[in-house]
């Protein structure tokens, strides 16, 4: 199992381009089994979940073409099964997506309960709900999830107990294609639903709403083939920024989208970092500043990011004060500060908070990862920290960043990748 070492120490200092989202890229592949022509999927960043997707959609039969650049065609008309084994979906919970283009184009689908991160309850029944609201014969047998439906879906009006992600992305896709309108209150806001939905327009359907709490979808009855893009990553683009920020350091960001990240940029500039935007990019400069303290209180867009928690929990650990970070959204999502305190950092729990003591220094340590961004934590806890600190179980880091030790020796972080 491959290990990072991080010598602390240095400012981080450059340029570097952001790769494509895979919060975007996920649900997106899953929209391709709307079509009826071949789609190519451009800007797919190079991670483990990615592929497997791809490797998801190729034993269903789809045809797929991946090019040098990390660019995929996409053909579903081979498509051959409608199930998602549990051999894959266990390692990604974003398996789930598959489940509404199924039911919605091809009246059926059996897909695994999912994996992913251990990072706390959450459940697919709202998608399930959802789909049932629209006609779907929903049953759960095995550990898997067994749905069909005669005929097409029908439009509902489809009210969200709770603000999900997953579940707005898997109801928008099988609503593209549903007989008459649904309409989805309470809808996830995030960018990465909104590039779905972008993605979605331009394959032909008709979507208004994006990037509001109630999405309204016309459906149509059928899709057709186009080429599009993914957004870049907004949580790599903050992960690097923190990373920065830690180190007193500077970087520009290319291919980075300031009005995804607009409260986490609030809350670096509060922490003392100089802030400067354009359309796609985003500098920070801390000018060889310790940061101050600042308290988060994560909440689904566009609040403060769940996934953005760990790493200015890492900052703060190094900050000038005290501060809190209150984790709404998943319970087991500071599990990560207990590594941290054996770099010395002073995190006390109490219940979802993290009450953080900013010292002048950690000391490296054997540490290890727990979840992806928990991961993403760590490594900022080793640039700073005074010594070696040994990461272990970074699969986890692979699942979310490309190539993240060659972009930190870009930056000037001294890094490596020990294979075991």
């Amino acid at each position: 199992m491959d290990k990072l070492l991080i010598k602390g120490g240095n400012r981080l200092d450059g340029e570097l381009r952001i790769s494509g989202a895979k919060n975007a890229a996920l649900p997106i592949l899953a929209a391709t089994l709307l079509a009826d022509e071949p789609i190519t999927i451009g800007n797919l960043p190079h991670l483990h979940d990615i592929t497997t997707m791809i490797e998801l959609l190729g034993c269903m039969g789809v045809d797929l073409t991946i090019d040098e650049k990390m660019s995929v065609e996409v053909d579903s008309s081979t498509i051959s099964e409608f199930e998602a084994p549990y051999e894959l979906v266990k390692t990604m919970r974003a398996s789930i997506l598959v489940l509404g283009p199924l039911v919605a184009r091809y009246g059926r689908a059996r897909v695994s309960f999912p994996g992913g991160c251990a990072i706390g309850s959450r459940p697919v029944d709202l998608h399930l709900r959802g789909l049932e609201a629209m006609g779907a014969t929903v049953t759960v047998d095995g550990g898997y999830i067994n749905a069909s439906v005669d005929g097409r879906l029908r439009g509902a009006h489809i009210v969200m107990e709770t603000v999900t992600v997953g579940g707005t992305e898997n109801l928008l896709m099988a609503a593209a294609v549903a007989d008459g309108r649904t309409v989805i209150e309470n809808a996830a806001r995030e960018p990465e639903v909104v590039d779905l939905a972008e993605c979605l327009i331009a394959m032909g359907a008709k979507i208004s709403g994006h990037g509001s709490d109630r999405l309204v979808i016309d459906g149509v009855e059928r899709l057709q083939g186009c080429r599009y893009d993914v957004m870049p990553d907004r949580i790599e683009a903050g992960t690097y920024l923190v990373a920065a920020a830690a180190t007193g350091g500077r970087v520009h960001l290319r291919e980075a989208r300031p009005e995804h990240l607009e409260v986490v940029l609030q809350k670096l500039e509060a922490a003392g970092a100089r802030i400067d935007c354009g359309e796609d990019y985003i500098a920070l400069d801390m000018e060889g500043r310790r940061p101050q303290a600042v308290s988060v209180r994560t909440a689904p867009y566009p609040g403060f990011p769940t996934d953005m928690q760990a790493q200015f929990t890492a900052m703060n650990a190094i900050a000038e004060g005290t501060s809190t970070v209150t984790e709404t959204v998943f319970e087991n999502r500071l599990i990560q500060t207990h590594e941290m305190n054996r770099m010395g950092a002073d995190i006390t729990i109490e219940g979802n908070t993290a009450i953080i003591v900013g010292q002048p220094e950690l000391a490296g340590a054997p540490v290890m990862a727990t979840d992806l961004r928990a991961s993403a934590s760590l490594v900022i806890a080793g640039l700073v920290a005074r010594g070696e600190t040994l990461i272990d179980r970074i699969y986890h880091i692979d699942r979310g960043y490309e190539c993240i030790e060659e972009k930190l020796q870009a930056l000037g972080a001294d890094i490596r990748r020990l294979a075991d």
